[in-house]
């Protein structure tokens, strides 16, 4: 059976308590259960993720393969729907797939993320050519985005009410004027929903390809937003980060064929939301403390910039 990463059950217990525990103490079972029906044997290290474990598998006929299973969440139900749709088209390929158990056999592809890239242009570039790709047709019974609008206008609303902040009021009502104009009609197109350079991986039979998707229907500048905000410490380093913010929105529409106003919007939205977030919960790398405080203040200068003023 398997080893666990030691960050791994760390990582998971203090977030999911009791039921996280109970599930890593399952997963070497259910992790032996697939290999032996999907006649695979382990052939590598074993990696994981922010939600579940990687273990890089030899299928007995078809070669390698990554066996994937994530912690049973609601956020990770239509991963596989979203592979399945787009039949490795931009995203690794799905072999097989077991819901109950919220595993997958997926292509392998390297270790190596677009985030390593230094050209920022090119991250960008090969991030939009990738949303591009994945913008087909949307299955039924995916989440539609569109569905969340009004839970994200009364989240913008009570969050400038109740938090000490400093992002101006218009900041604000341009985020939900996004969010009314925007976000309840959305095409009905499928988008990754979390696209950013470390969920695209270098791969063998593309450059590269995506990983981890949300599987989300709606606006793909949506995920221009998402990528965006990925981008901060890139941006954090530029001279000038209003031109950066713009150069990087202005690259993502032109590849993607997007267009560039609605792109721009749903960044200003998500830059709006990461600052309300940050204050409340703290983000992945400052949860708090003098880092946090200047990552919240970079987000709220960035949604400043983004905001057309009439």
């Amino acid at each position: 059976m398997i080893a666990v990463p030691d960050t791994f059950t760390q990582s998971t217990v203090e977030r999911e308590g009791k039921p996280g525990a109970a599930w890593i103490a399952e997963l070497p079972r259910i992790v032996d259960e697939l290999l032996g029906r999907w006649e695979c044997v382990p052939d590598g290290s074993v990696t994981h993720g922010g939600v579940g474990v990687i273990v890089p598998v030899r299928r007995r006929t078809e070669g390698t393969a990554v066996l994937k299973v994530s912690f049973p969440h609601p956020g990770n139900v239509h991963e596989p729907d979203a592979f399945a749709a787009w039949g490795g088209q931009g995203a690794v390929l799905l072999h097989e797939r077991d819901d109950e158990n919220f595993a997958m056999l997926l292509e392998r592809v390297h270790m190596s993320a677009l985030a390593e890239v230094e050209d920022s242009d090119e991250v960008v570039t090969v991030a939009a050519r990738i949303s591009r790709r994945l913008a087909v047709p949307a299955p039924p019974g995916l989440p539609r985005l569109r569905d969340q609008a009004d839970a994200w206008e009364e989240q913008l609303r009570k969050d400038a009410e109740e938090l000490a902040h400093t992002v101006p009021h218009y900041v604000v009502d341009a985020a939900a004027a996004t969010v009314r104009e925007l976000g309840n009609i959305q095409p009905d197109v499928l988008i990754h929903g979390d696209l950013h350079a470390r969920n695209i991986l270098r791969a063998d039979r593309e450059p590269w390809l995506a990983v981890d998707p949300k599987g989300y229907a709606g606006d793909p500048a949506y995920d221009g937003g998402t990528l965006l905000k990925s981008r901060a410490l890139t941006l954090l380093a530029a001279d000038d980060l209003g031109k950066a913010a713009h150069r990087t929105l202005d690259i993502f529409a032109e590849v993607a064929e997007l267009d560039r106003a609605r792109v721009r919007r749903w960044a200003q939205f998500h830059a709006v939301q990461a600052a309300f977030w940050g204050r409340r919960h703290g983000f992945r790398i400052a949860r708090s403390g003098p880092r946090l405080d200047w990552l919240t203040e970079f987000a709220d200068r960035l949604a400043e910039l983004l905001t057309k003023r009439a």
